[in-house]
């Protein structure tokens, strides 16, 4: 297959366009062209007057290759081998394994487990997407909040209700099986060539149900609603866990776990560090999430192509070293998507965004969050972190009312430090309802004074970010996990052999895309021979 890289492709692109460009290029005919299909696509908006496409397009020639690559004599054109995933060498293993949580992590080390014949069994708290939704449903309808199934916890993990964003900073080649096994199983197939793919939360159900079924298919078993309660061991050597379904208690016999819990599974970190497994505090990011409308940042990102119809909904990445020394920077942008209720504790306020694939709502939402390490915690104790987390959260809670609405706060007011009385232009898309207040009272002073200094700075980049009437909803706290599970070069827990702790919650990931490879990784250690 032959890959022409920097090409450049109008907004209304089709398909003859792409064979016209490799007719060209390659200086042949279209007779000679087996197929031609994009492998990379991003939007340059750098010039407002001529804003397009870049990608990378590969073809496939009926024959000769090589010679019309050569012939070429254009280091923007190359001979590539198509990607398969194929399984390493590996050991079929005396004992089911466990795997520990079915998010991304979770569910791909699960597959490969699958397809190397090891029937491992999955420990999932949470319950199916089927149940998960309507216990979600209820909770931002009605307050109604199940700690054991809700946007932390269940099946999917918590990208499930997020925007599905792919993007990632990984390099490992792992990635693009990740993003080939969500296509065979549902996602649309533009994820696999855009820059920053993503499924939205609407599809990304339906493909979590069909790498279920997968899974099952191949041997392994899923037990939703039933969580982790202890790891036993014997001579520094996994043996068993214990686990518990509503009312029965369970003990399943196995030599290998893989720990994909999640960044939320407070409980069993403390179990973690009651069993002395090493473990280490890290650092992370806290803040609120801010939303503007959709419009506005269009018209900042696109200039006159704002209302473009073969432009998706615009969205930003921003970050800035502050002189205090502190980073603060935009996470998990959703365009046109919604401000969500992610508790996962009684009594405390979470937020996350959510935007469906379509990203056609009428407001744009991002976390605004500054940097905070472990010397801001209030102590020295290893999950202090989380004890840091869990305050703000409580702060949120009581500020707005004791009942899980979010405080919320006016940019214009925030800047100058004044609470809020009521929302402008921006409507709040919270649910279940928000309560107008300063957030100043919820979070610490050095997170605040870094987030107007960021506003301002951001303002610069894309114009109206600082817009008086924009909104903030606190809190964010669960931008990555307060701690790591210190692991070996085999990927291993130091302290327990057999123990594999992965993804996110384990401090290994940061996203969908990586949890699903640090989750193929594990699993390929544990079969490999």
């Amino acid at each position: 297959m032959i890959r022409i890289n920097e090409v450049n492709l109008p907004l209304d692109y089709d398909n003859d366009f792409l064979y016209n460009i490799a007719v060209k290029k390659l200086n042949v005919s279209r007779k000679d062209i087996k197929g031609v299909s994009l492998f990379r696509r991003a939007i340059d908006a750098r010039k407002k007057q001529n804003i397009h496409f870049t990608a990378a397009i590969d073809v496939l020639l009926k024959s000769n290759e090589n010679r019309v690559a050569a012939k070429c004599k254009d280091n923007k054109i190359n001979i590539v081998q198509q990607y398969r995933y194929i399984l390493p060498e590996y050991k079929k293993l005396d004992q089911r394994p466990i795997v520990v949580g079915f998010g991304p992590a979770g569910m791909f080390s699960a597959l490969i487990l699958a397809m190397s014949g090891q029937n491992p069994i999955v420990i999932e708290r949470g319950s199916c997407i089927e149940q998960r939704c309507k216990d979600v449903s209820d909770f931002w309808n009605n307050r109604n909040l199940n700690i054991k199934s809700n946007v932390q916890f269940g099946e999917g993990g918590a990208g499930t209700f997020s925007d599905g964003k792919l993007n990632t900073g990984t390099k490992d080649i792992r990635g693009r099986m990740v993003l080939e096994e969500f296509v065979a199983n549902g996602a649309p197939e533009e994820i696999l060539y855009n820059a920053k793919p993503h499924i939205g939360t609407d599809m990304l159900r339906n493909t979590v149900i069909n790498l279920r079924n997968k899974i099952i298919s191949l041997g392994g078993e899923i037990k939703f609603d039933t969580q982790l309660t202890d790891i036993i061991s014997k001579d520094n050597r996994v043996v068993a866990v214990k686990v518990q379904n509503h009312n029965t208690t369970e003990i399943i016999e196995t030599n290998n776990i893989i720990l994909a819990i999640g960044h939320s599974a407070r409980d069993t970190f403390e179990m973690i560090y009651n069993k002395n497994i090493a473990i280490e505090p890290k650092p992370f990011s806290v803040g609120a999430r801010i939303e503007h409308p959709q419009e506005l940042i269009n018209k900042s990102q696109y200039g006159s192509f704002y209302n473009n119809k073969y432009l998706k909904s615009a969205d930003y990445k921003l970050a800035e070293h502050l002189k205090n020394g502190r980073g603060v920077y935009t996470f998990c942008m959703c365009p046109g998507g919604v401000v969500v209720s992610a508790s996962s504790e009684k009594n405390m306020v979470v937020t996350n965004g959510m935007s469906e694939f379509a990203r056609n709502n009428c407001n744009a939402n991002s976390a605004l969050l500054v940097s905070v390490a472990p010397e801001d915690f209030g102590s020295s104790h290893i999950l202090a972190g989380m004890q840091f987390q869990r305050s703000l959260e409580k702060n949120a809670f009581e500020i707005a009312g004791n009942n899980y609405n979010a405080p919320i706060q006016r940019v214009e007011d925030f800047l100058n430090n004044k609470a809020s009385s009521k929302v402008g232009d921006v409507i709040p898309s919270y649910k279940p309802d928000v309560t107008p207040c300063n957030l100043s009272e919820c979070l610490p002073d050095f997170v605040t004074e870094s987030m107007r200094e960021g506003i301002k700075l951001f303002n610069n980049k894309i114009k109206g970010f600082s817009y008086g009437d924009a909104v903030l909803t606190g809190v964010e706290t669960r931008s990555s996990s307060p701690i790591r599970i210190i692991r070996n070069d085999n990927l291993q827990s130091i302290s327990l052999n057999g123990l594999y702790p992965c993804g996110e919650g384990a401090g290994y990931a940061g996203g969908i895309v990586s949890a699903g490879v640090d989750g193929i990784k594990c699993a390929e250690k544990l079969i490999s021979k």
